[in-house]
């Protein structure tokens, strides 16, 4: 499956190490060559990396190795379809963080409802401004990093109450025992109270 890239010397996984932009990771899922050539092309000038695949199952087999930020499916695919293919790679979990665009030959809101009610983050139909289709793909990529980066907050989050609870449970038994030790204590205290007394009268 081939790499499209316009520095062919930097590495599909690598970040970039000198503060600038990172070149966003895309896979293009269309059976029909020209059109991948054409788009790929296009996404390469724009700053991707884009990798692609003819079918729904090639996609899956990449995906195993190569990690990505978009992932394009055209409605067109047959092997299996569009939506199938977005439900399966969602269902491996192998892109959990990668955003879903759909990409139609035509405006079809039946098939619209059906992609976004299955997932996809995205739709845009054919031909497309691909200025236009960059400032999109970019605030998808912007929006998921920050929800992101808000789950691995919550996470941190509900993880450090956790600790707490626990911290929190561990004192309480403490005080527990040591309210059982002072009962204890007191206890005894009385009962050494009402011996002394009891000698203490006879005594008398």
């Amino acid at each position: 499956m081939p790499f499209f890239k316009r520095n062919e010397a930097s590495q599909f996984d690598a970040p970039d190490t000198e503060g600038r932009a990172r070149r966003l990771r895309v896979l293009l899922i269309d059976e029909n060559p020209t059109a991948r050539a054409v788009i790929a092309r296009r996404l390469s000038h724009l700053n991707y990396d884009v990798a692609l695949a003819d079918t729904g199952f090639s996609a899956l087999s990449l995906l195993v190795t190569h990690r990505v930020d978009i992932i394009l499916i055209d409605m067109g695919l047959t092997i299996p379809p569009a939506v199938a293919t977005m439900k399966q790679i969602r269902a491996a979990n192998l892109a959990a963080s990668a955003c879903f665009v759909m990409i139609a030959g035509r405006l079809d809101n039946q098939t619209t409802v059906e992609a976004l009610d299955a997932g996809a983050d995205d739709y845009v139909v054919k031909p497309f401004d691909f200025d236009i289709f960059d400032a999109r793909l970019r605030h998808l990529c912007q929006r998921a990093e920050q929800m992101g980066a808000l789950t691995r907050h919550n996470a941190e989050l509900d993880a450090r109450i956790a600790r707490r609870a626990l911290e929190l449970g561990e004192t309480r038994e403490t005080l527990r025992e040591l309210q059982i030790d002072r009962a204890r204590l007191v206890s005894s205290i009385q009962a050494l109270h009402d011996e002394l007394e009891r000698v203490t009268a006879q005594q008398g």
